[in-house]
């Protein structure tokens, strides 16, 4: 049987943290380029499939990775999409002087990394919704 790919949840958590610090190091310095950290390391996870972030933080792992709750990779790659997104808006807005839009974009990932360290993932319930909507629609087009 075929195993879905999943990445340990530790790993996962060390990136959203990574996220969340980076931001509100970059509300307190001011230094907008601290966003390029998370930025890049969850763009090189999408498009190499290595995310240096995880890959640092799996030396510390105790257990096997195998042992610990599992988080799926495609869900994953979805998030860090939206991140991607956020940081870089953050970063651009901020770098161009448009403050607010900085704010705006780096509350929204700060709050949905946040809310995802406590235990409820915004980008895997956006996700699911997406996939309903998908699957209701195939019902629709299989019935006309």
């Amino acid at each position: 049987m075929n195993q879905v790919p999943s990445i340990p949840r530790p790993l996962v958590r060390t990136n959203q943290w990574t996220i969340f610090l980076s931001v509100v190091l970059t509300w307190i310095t001011g230094n907008a380029w601290i966003l390029a950290v998370p930025l890049i390391a969850n763009l090189m996870g999408i498009l190499y499939n290595y995310n240096p972030i995880m890959k640092a933080a799996r030396v510390f792992l105790i257990k096997e990775g195998k042992k610990y709750i599992p988080e799926d990779v495609t869900q994953q790659k979805f998030n860090a999409s939206i991140a991607i997104f956020c940081l870089a808006g953050g970063l651009i807005s901020f770098l161009a002087g448009w403050t607010i839009v900085g704010y705006i974009f780096t509350i929204m990932v700060a709050v949905a990394s946040f809310i995802a360290i406590l235990g409820f993932c915004v980008g895997c319930f956006i996700f699911f919704q997406i996939k309903q909507f998908q699957y209701r629609r195939s019902l629709t087009k299989n019935k006309a």
